[in-house]
């Protein structure tokens, strides 16, 4: 592997020295190309001048069905098996024993190695064994783009070809860059051992140290006696004993590979299998394979766990599996160029914060992680929910123009930001932004919004390497008020805990977080932590006004606990001289159904009402937000959600409290239109949903939509498909979606 020869003097020498070793009388490799053929790139005992020439398709013969189905074919007859295909230009007809092995990498087939005999045997364990980790050697030379400059074909090979993968939009936006994989593949370039002894040693002790750190996890207390999160700990843990998986790990140890080579190995197979599982479950257990593999292999080459943040290129598509919010805040914002996960789901909280940030993602792209190698050049599409990896040149032209578009479309929308939020038949709308840091605020005069319907103060707290003290956050939210330039800011109370994990507080592992302890539940239960964030705001807004609301209030008594703190300390500030807010209004989100019926109880206790739609509508259909399964399976303008709205808001404005909207649905033109219908007058989203909200509402006639609209809420309407109604009323009276 070392010799200054060609690549193909290279792998000319492989096959012939396979071919000593194994007493085979032919050996030959096969490398897929980006057209999906395999073409015979090298062979021992075949005839020589069938090199680039002979090829089949995948699933074709037998050396298409190893690439097809990625195992091992070992046949004592190959001429009898009915995918066996005759190619009279290698000469291949007199021989019968036949061993095949795809060549895999990161469980992707790259081509498939053969060895054959003429007289009739089956191949031995050790054989099968040997020819896959030459095979494994031979995937580095192709990763390595060694074998492109053999190439015969205008095609390429396959590990470089174009691929166009269609996932969901989660956040709108356009972005062209680079591959920057969040969980790195590391990468072993140490492939063969010099003492096979020594590395089953380096494996025992990594192993050790790996079940060591397993057992330590189930046995602290932050993980629940009982639930789905100690089951996965408990199934890693199982993984982890298993004596198969160490002893094929071991097994390639012997055969002449290092420690972690080996791991990267048995791994790779097993995720080749695991793929083509129809078994859910199974292809579940593959994520967690995949973990314990990767955990392995850094014990072994003493590497940190984690993102290479600090390495970023200027134009970074950040890739994974899934990733929490405040991992994407850990990346530097300026050098982000969009987001691809294949998970994901349209109302969690990576996507809340990618739309916020004004980043384009999409989520539930199948395999993206192992089909990506870092630097790829890659297109996200936030508006198709498409994702080019290695785009062809036609294809990036087409998207630096679709990106110009948009910047040409954003101006229109910049235009707007002076005009009115009025609608067709003159009724005011006002339309606040969400935020949650400081670089957010500029964009409160650059979207020409009317306020900040939500700032989401637990951001501050999931970006800081320890927890915030009073003097931090005041300071903090005193600069909010004032970027705020006298635009009214609505702060929110902490929501952490659920998914919203500090790294520097225990988490509590529960089955449900969701609905478990966080929030204002948890602010109750830690009153000092509500407290010192209380007395922040207070001193904060010292001669302006205060509005604070509370998430997660389940029952009115919880707010009025919560107005009592914030009376205790303004009495406390008082009393000791300092100055206090000019006004202060408190008030609830409205996001668990079980408000819907206090609200009566609600509105004689709250200055104003916010209704988190997100998390109205996941507790309000019984479907989590993250989970990819059921996250669309509910329609957020279905007729029963509707109407919970309407009862939302047809309440407050009963008892004249002023009622705003500031879930991701007030973000979306169509979901705006029928907030606006239902009579919400007050709506708070993302800036850069504000421009196609705005001129969404300058050509609506309200009057007439309601007129229409509202009787398709009433049970029994023969037209309850309010989205088609929408569509339809859209394009009938050309109202800009």
């Amino acid at each position: 592997m070392a010799e200054p020869i060609t690549a193909q003097e290279r792998l000319d020498k492989i096959v012939v020295l396979i071919a000593s070793n194994v007493v085979a009388e032919v050996c030959s490799v096969y490398i897929l190309r980006a057209d999906g053929v395999l073409e015979l790139y090298a062979t021992e005992g075949l005839n020589r001048e069938a090199v680039h020439q002979a090829s089949l398709r995948v699933g074709q013969g037998l050396v298409g069905l190893i690439a097809a189905e990625a195992r091992p074919l070992n046949l004592p007859n190959a001429r009898a098996h009915p995918g066996f295909t005759y190619l009279p230009e290698t000469g291949e007809d007199a021989y019968n024993s036949f061993l095949g092995v795809p060549i895999l990498r990161a469980g992707r087939t790259l081509g498939v190695l053969v060895i054959q005999n003429k007289s009739h045997r089956t191949y031995l364990e050790d054989e099968v064994e040997a020819l896959q980790t030459t095979a494994m050697i031979i995937a580095e030379m192709v990763a390595a783009g060694e074998l492109e400059a053999i190439a015969q074909k205008k095609t390429g090979l396959d590990l470089s070809r174009p691929i166009h993968q269609t996932g969901v939009a989660l956040a709108e936006g356009v972005g062209l860059g680079h591959v920057v994989l969040h969980e790195p593949r590391v990468v072993v370039t140490n492939l063969i051992a010099e003492d096979s002894e020594a590395e089953s040693i380096r494996l025992d002790g990594a192993i050790g140290r790996l079940r060591l750190s397993i057992d330590d996890l189930l046995a602290s207390g932050d993980i629940a006696a009982s639930g789905e999160h100690r089951e996965v700990l408990e199934a890693f843990r199982m993984f982890a004993h298993d004596r198969g998986w160490i002893r094929k790990i071991e097994e390639a140890i012997r055969n002449g590979l290092t420690a972690e080579a080996a791991v990267e190995k048995v791994q790779s197979d097993t995720r080749a299998r695991m793929l083509r599982q129809t078994d859910p479950y199974l292809r579940e257990r593959l994520h967690d394979l995949d973990d314990l593999a990767h955990r392995l292999i850094r014990e072994l080459m003493g590497r940190q766990h984690g993102s290479l943040s600090s390495e970023l290129p200027q134009d970074a598509i950040i890739v994974a599996r899934n990733m929490g919010a405040a991992e994407l805040l850990d990346y530097g914002r300026d050098r982000i160029r969009g987001l691809v996960l294949e998970e994901g789901g349209p109302t969690s909280h990576i996507t809340i914060v990618a739309r916020a940030l004004g980043i384009p993602l999409v989520g539930q792209v199948d395999d993206i992680v192992s089909l990506a190698d870092a630097g790829d050049a890659i297109i996200v599409d936030g508006e198709a929910g498409e994702v080019h990896l290695r785009p062809a040149t036609d294809v990036e032209l087409a998207y630096s123009e679709k990106v110009r578009f948009r910047a040409r479309r954003q101006a229109q929308y910049r235009r707007l930001r002076t005009k009115p939020s009025v609608t067709k038949d003159g009724i005011d709308i006002s339309l606040q932004m969400n935020a949650g840091l400081l670089v957010d605020l500029p964009q409160l005069a650059e979207a020409g919004a009317a306020g900040v319907g939500l700032f989401r103060t637990e951001l501050q707290f999931m970006v800081a390497l320890s927890f915030p003290r009073m003097k931090e956050q005041q300071a903090q939210y005193k600069q909010v008020l004032e970027a705020a330039n006298g635009k009214p800011v609505t702060f929110r109370s902490l929501d952490i805990g659920g998914d919203k994990v500090l790294p520097y507080l225990r988490s509590i592992q529960e089955e449900n977080p969701a609905m478990g302890w966080r929030a204002l539940r948890l602010g109750l239960d830690r009153p000092g932590l509500l407290r010192t964030q209380i007395r922040a705001l207070l001193t904060a807004a010292t001669g302006k006004e205060l509005k604070l609301m509370f998430p997660m209030v389940a029952e009115v008594q919880e707010f009025v606990h919560a107005r009592s703190l914030v009376e205790k300390e303004l009495s406390h500030l008082r009393k000791h001289g300092y100055d206090v807010p000019e006004t202060i209004r408190l008030g609830v989100m409205v996001e668990v159904p079980s408000l819907l019926f206090q609200m009566d109880e609600l509105l004689t206790q709250v200055d104003f009402i916010s209704v988190g739609s997100n998390d109205l509508f996941q507790f309000f259909c019984a479907a989590d937000r993250g989970n990819t399964r059921v996250a669309d399976r509910f329609d957020t303008l279905d007729v029963g959600f509707l109407r919970a709205l309407k009862t939302i808001v047809d309440k407050a404005r009963e008892y004249h409290v002023p009622v705003t909207l500031c879930g991701e649905l007030a973000g979306r033109p169509l979901q705006a239109m029928a907030l606006l219908g239902l009579g919400y007058r007050d709506l708070s989203m993302s800036p850069a949903s504000l421009g196609p909200v705005k001129a969404m509402l300058r050509t609506l006639d309200l009057g007439r939509l309601s007129a229409r609209m509202l009787p398709r809420l009433e049970p029994g309407h023969p037209e309850a498909n309010i989205r088609e109604f929408l569509l339809r009323y859209a394009d009938d009276t050309n109202v800009e979606l």
